[in-house]
């Protein structure tokens, strides 16, 4: 019988061969980067794995050993996901036995759950469920499987996964194909951050629509704010107030540090500094995960009264501290997260990160307005109904149109287009 010292020495042994980059004569290519030609060597090519995932799997085949503790969960649902022989609804299963035994204490099954047993199962599977291709199950095992544990998915995936499987028109032939979401007809957005896909998305969520539904509306999302992530804390709090306060209807997008997420809020009614809450029923939070536009958590307000938090010493903020961005003591801007004034945390595993750097977008409504259909007096009242609703958008356009399409009229008209502008400080251009 072998020696049981003699396995271990062995396993380093092979890994420090694997680790050894000076000798070799096999390539193994894995991801999508573009391959290279080399005819001396054997080359293997696994573009569906990934290379973080492979190295992993190779410590495991030279090593004859796997240290999970030493990885996070997600890189062992990606471990699963690579096995050939395991399907989805086996990889779900497996998840959620992980999370039970994570939590020694929640019932075995989910019918004896409470509100807060799914709360913990949730937060445990917090970073798991970005892995899991829900949509490569059956109706069947969606409905048995996963509709169980439908609380501890996020609200706004849970919905979306019953709709897709509810369809009368869903193909199980196609269950394994991506959704593809149409793309927003409009200009590309201007954004290090966010695509017009997360843009076509939000712009629903601000119409109350289901992502199914077809735009009622178009908007364009006007940049605004684009912060600096080289300059003080203080400072990019301060130019975020300069360019967005009094500014109605913004969204704010976020760069998590060091994480594959994006965090964002809609406002629709105005910034301010002045040490108070905004009231509105229309206001939203939102995260998105790992580079995709399906995993998402959607968070409305449920205490209109502090819908979003207004303050000179804080950048964009919505509730208490659903959605926060403060500066600690080492003058870092920190992102707080914690479930307050909002239907629920839009992160799950932690309530305070580093932020890496935010934009704040203007939302203008993509309909023209055809001002040649109007007379310079209608022109002029709409001018004065724009500066009275917050329209601020609007005026520039209005102005514009009257110094160079009607420059006659103004000087005809002089002495009651001084008293408008007089009566609105808004109208500069005039």
């Amino acid at each position: 019988m072998i020696d049981n010292k003699l396995l271990p020495k062995l396993s380093q042994n092979l890994l420090e061969i694997l680790e050894d980059e000076e000798y070799y004569n096999i390539t193994i290519e894995v991801g999508n980067d573009p391959y290279k030609n080399d005819e001396t060597l054997i080359n293997i090519k696994l573009p569906n794995i990934l290379p973080e995932t492979f190295q992993i799997i190779l410590r495991y085949i030279y090593g004859g050993k796997l240290p999970l503790e030493e990885y996070d969960i997600s890189d062992i649902i990606k471990i699963l996901n690579h096995h050939h022989q395991m399907n989805e609804i086996q990889v779900w299963e497996h998840v959620i036995k992980w999370g039970l035994a994570q939590n020694p204490e929640l019932p075995s099954d989910p019918t004896n759950f409470s509100k807060d047993d799914f709360n913990t199962l949730k937060n445990t599977l917090q970073q798991c469920i970005p892995y899991i291709k829900f949509r490569n199950l059956t109706s069947k095992e969606f409905l048995k499987k996963v509709k169980p544990y439908r609380k501890a998915l996020p609200k706004g995936l849970y919905n979306d996964l019953l709709e897709y499987f509810s369809d009368n028109d869903y193909d199980q032939t196609k269950k394994s194909e991506p959704q593809i979401v149409k793309e927003i007809k409009s200009k590309n957005i201007d954004s290090k951050i966010i695509t017009n896909q997360h843009v076509e998305i939000i712009s629903r969520w601000i119409d109350r629509l289901k992502n199914k539904d077809k735009l009622t509306n178009s908007y364009e999302f006007k940049l605004l704010y684009h912060d600096n992530r080289d300059e003080p804390g203080v400072n990019r709090i301060k130019k975020f107030h300069e360019a967005c306060d009094n500014k109605p209807r913004t969204i704010i997008v976020i760069k998590v540090k060091d994480r594959n997420e994006i965090f964002g809020g809609y406002n629709p009614i105005e910034w301010k500094s002045d040490k108070s809450y905004g009231i509105t029923k229309d206001s939203f939070i939102f995260s998105f995960s790992n580079d995709s536009t399906e995993n998402y958590v959607l968070s409305r307000v449920n205490d209109e009264t502090k819908a979003v938090c207004n303050c000179a010493y804080l950048g964009p903020s919505f509730g208490y501290k659903d959605l926060c961005l403060s500066i600690n003591l080492g003058g870092n801007i920190i992102i707080k997260c914690k479930k307050m004034n909002y239907e629920e945390q839009i992160i799950g595993n932690s309530d305070v990160l580093f932020l890496d750097f935010f934009e704040e977008y203007l939302i203008i409504y993509g309909e023209k307005l055809s001002l040649e259909e109007h007379g310079v007096s209608d022109i002029i009242k709409i001018l004065v109904a724009a500066n009275e609703l917050s329209l601020q958008e609007l005026i520039p356009d209005l102005e514009s149109f009257l110094i160079e399409n009607k420059n006659s009229w103004i000087e005809q008209n002089f002495d009651l287009l001084y008293q408008t502008s007089f009566e609105n400080n808004s109208f500069l251009e005039l």
